[in-house]
């Protein structure tokens, strides 16, 4: 009697929480988006484009670190996903805009909210499909790729501005190339295999302190031309794998057969 009328201790509820390291150094890649916008609306277009850049280093830093620490979780992925919106997609679509498209009126904003329109329909397609898709490769170029592509021309650019004087032109068919490859199927490298917990051969760690030597030797041409060389990639990739599934060793083959019958019809017509 005693034991049934002991009441029963409810039992603890577990304590419901956030990891901690990832989603500041998220929150990091957040306030650098935040900052490019400032920066732009001030006319401080170097500025806006190196946060932009800044950003894109430590949003490839979170995922990193929390696979290595096992900090993963839901909250952590949205998170990312909505700071990389703001960072990647709606300050460099606000930067383009101010920098080189606002003197075409309507057209050039119009330019700019498709940039962010396509980098969300991008960001909203990568977390439905993640699981389904080849982790080696991204489907369509990633956002963070284009938002650094527009961030190094207009570095690119701020030191050449005599030379670019018809550039909203040229901004205006970038921001749409950049927004039809963004939510194009064309495959882009990931460079997930890239570990650097596990052993590399020397020449890897040659290479990589070259690659650092020259972009502090020229940075802003450097970083563009690796930026020009990736979002090419992608259209480089696809007709290459077109070229290898077209049937030309069925054709070659098929040529050889004619060649060798007809070698024949001579050779036994002729003594």
């Amino acid at each position: 009697m005693l034991r049934s009328r002991r009441k029963k201790r409810p039992l603890k509820k577990r304590r419901r929480g956030i990891y901690i390291l990832p989603n500041l150094i998220t929150s990091a890649g957040l306030f650098g988006g935040f900052y490019a916008i400032i920066a732009t609306i001030q006319g401080r277009y170097e500025a806006a484009a190196i946060a932009v850049i800044i950003s894109a280093v430590f949003d490839s830093m979170d995922g990193r670190i929390a696979r290595l620490t096992q900090t993963t979780s839901h909250f952590g992925t949205e998170y990312d996903s909505l700071s990389d919106l703001i960072a990647f997609g709606l300050a460099p679509g606000i930067l383009a805009f101010q920098w080189a498209l606002a003197p075409l009126g309507r057209l050039g904003w119009l330019a700019a909210f498709v940039y962010v329109t396509c980098g969300a329909l991008r960001l909203a397609r990568f977390n439905v499909q993640k699981s389904t898709q080849d982790p080696n490769y991204f489907r369509g170029l990633p956002i963070p790729a284009a938002a650094c592509f527009i961030a190094s021309l207009v570095l690119f650019v701020s030191d050449m501005e005599d030379a670019f004087q018809g550039k909203s032109v040229i901004i205006i068919i970038t921001v749409f190339t950049l927004a039809f490859l963004m939510v194009s199927t064309v495959p882009y490298y990931a460079f997930k295999r890239f570990d650097v917990r596990k052993r590399k051969p020397f020449r890897v760690l040659v290479a990589v302190i070259l690659l650092f030597v020259i972009i502090a030797h020229d940075p802003k041409s450097t970083l563009f031309l690796i930026m020009l060389v990736y979002v090419l990639s992608g259209p480089v990739l696809t007709f290459y794998r077109l070229y290898r599934k077209r049937p030309l060793g069925r054709v070659s083959a098929l040529e050889g057969e004619q060649g060798s019958g007809e070698k024949s019809q001579e050779s036994s017509i002729n003594p």
